[in-house]
């Protein structure tokens, strides 16, 4: 069972590899393509993604890291209520961001008309939103919330006892701030900003609709508008190779927050005070906590009602039925299976944690790191090359005219969210409540059943439901591989945004917003249980 999930985990990344092997005629076309593409277009996409990544690391550092830094190192009123507002820009999927700014912001749009009337000037006031900065800005305040997320807790739990240890000695907060605390917090910084950028890399829909030349992009248009696969495989493993940087990247701050917890823990945490603000600094405070929640969250939900406040007629109320009943059962079903093969891994993970089980679980937990793009191109490689064998087989029909390919690749890049979830819960079950049922005569069966299941409802339940968000927001893989006449919310705000509809875009956008409240409040709620 453990070598089939393997398998089926790994065959997209291996197709995506085995894509540079030498497959006869189609072989020779995928290489005069890229070898016409590398005099071209792939200089563009590989400045076009550098530049777009580099403008958003520095662009979620300041501001997350900015506003981390003021909720946990300052009092001020509001604070409590910013610590969670903070968190609502991850409800937002980027590019109902960048529909809602386009709306507004388009030489077309209400703010550049009623400024030239006003005004009396011609022409465009504002530069293009649909623009590499336009892109940076959308991914900025969209991810921030990552780095965000890791400051707070370096700052809140690591950072505290040695804060109040140089307040002590006389340092000012100035001096505790820049020598104390944004130290210990870079290993947070950079694992927030890696997990920011793979999440920049993994877009299509902000880079399609703004016309940005990334690779996701370039991806697309290989597989679509010159059709050839091999050509798009093989731009998808330049793409994977970018991921798997930032992966490493991540985890070795991921590794370097470990060993900060290790020689820190909580044991100042509860000793260091905030610094209590007054008059300006006040004000200062409101602006830098304030800001990030009103662009990444308040205002896009804002310009999205505008077009359904001033015309309720353009909505098709039926048709929104359908795609949001197909989103829910896509995303029921995939939250299902995800968990069912999230507490499989696990359990076996504790209870014979041999190489084989290791290695599957190692490998389901990087899925989540592989780009949509990638998958796609992935799954459906070895399908074409089986239908070239095998003209008569029906697995290309199996997979692309009904629901388990899209399922399989919701599988292949959400089950680690469900894993990490169970493990969380498994981590706080103590192996003797195992051995006391061992020594009872309780079988395998029987220890899921009557000892951990209990024990990990909450978990399971946590774990199903960000999958299912997860699900309902996948815009890639849904637009490739979903079966006809089974369009999805995430799917139909594309389309409609594309084709100019703005208006018809706003509600399947703002499901899609309320869908994502759902973890953001669980999230919130789970931050704030300590202190309590």
């Amino acid at each position: 069972m453990l070598l089939i999930l393997t398998l089926a985990f790994m065959l997209p990344v291996v197709a995506v590899f085995a894509s540079w092997s030498p497959w006869g005629e189609s072989g020779a076309v995928a290489a005069q393509i890229l070898r016409e593409m590398s005099g071209t277009v792939l200089p563009d996409y590989v400045w076009t993604t550098v530049r777009l990544c580099v403008m958003v690391a520095v662009g979620v550092v300041l501001v997350g890291l900015s506003a981390a830094a003021t909720v946990t190192m300052f009092e001020f009123p509001g604070r409590r209520v910013f610590e969670w507002a903070l968190l609502l820009p991850l409800a937002m999927p980027a590019y109902v961001v960048a529909y809602a700014y386009t709306d507004f912001l388009q030489f077309s749009g209400p703010l550049q008309t009623f400024l030239r009337t006003v005004l009396g000037v011609e022409g465009r006031v504002f530069p293009e939103i649909r623009s590499l900065g336009g892109a940076a800005w959308v991914f900025t305040f969209s991810l921030y919330p990552y780095v965000y997320l890791l400051a707070r807790t370096a700052l809140g739990e690591r950072a505290s006892h040695l804060m109040e240890a140089a307040r002590l000695l006389g340092a000012p907060m100035r001096r505790r701030v820049l020598e104390v605390a944004l130290p210990l917090a870079r290993p947070a910084v950079a694992a927030g900003a890696a997990l920011a950028l793979m999440e920049t890399l993994a877009d299509f829909g902000v880079s399609s609709y703004f016309g940005i030349q990334t690779f996701t992009a370039g991806i697309y248009k290989a597989w679509l508008s010159m059709d050839n696969r091999i050509a798009a495989a093989q731009l998808a493993t330049m793409l994977l190779l970018l991921v798997a940087l930032l992966l490493f990247l991540e985890r070795r701050a991921q590794k370097r927050m470990r060993f900060s917890v290790a020689r820190g823990g909580r044991a100042g945490a509860m000793d260091a005070r905030p610094l209590v603000l007054q008059g300006a600094a006040r004000w200062l405070a409101w602006g830098v906590c304030g800001a990030p929640v009103l662009i990444g969250f308040v205002l896009p939900v804002l310009f999205m009602l505008r077009p359904l406040v001033a015309d309720w007629s353009v909505l098709s109320w039926g048709q929104f039925l359908g795609w949001s009943l197909n989103s829910l059962r896509l995303g029921a079903i995939s939250a299902v299976l995800a968990v069912a093969l999230a507490l499989l891994l696990a359990f076996n993970m504790r209870r014979r944690p041999d190489v084989p089980t290791r290695l599957a679980v190692e490998l389901v937990g990087l899925g989540y790191a592989v780009p949509g793009a990638v998958i796609v191109v992935g799954l459906l490689l070895p399908v074409g090359w089986l239908q070239a064998v095998a003209p008569q087989s029906s697995v290309g029909y199996v997979l692309t005219a009904t629901s388990l390919g899209l399922i399989w690749a919701y599988l292949v890049r959400f089950c680690a969210v469900a894993l990490q979830s169970v493990q969380s819960g498994y981590a706080r079950i103590p192996a003797s409540f195992d051995d006391s049922a061992r020594m009872l005569g309780t079988g395998d069966l029987g220890l899921l059943r009557r000892v951990h299941w209990p024990l990990l409802k909450r978990s399971t339940a946590a774990a199903a439901l960000l999958v299912f968000v997860d699900v309902m927001k996948e815009l890639p893989a849904t637009m490739v591989l979903r079966p006809f006449n089974s369009d999805t919310l995430a799917v139909v705000a594309y389309q409609l945004a594309r084709d100019e509809r703005l208006g018809e875009a706003a509600l399947p956008s703002l499901a899609l917003v309320l869908v994502g409240l759902l973890p953001v409040i669980l999230l919130s709620r789970t931050l704030r249980a300590p202190s309590r």
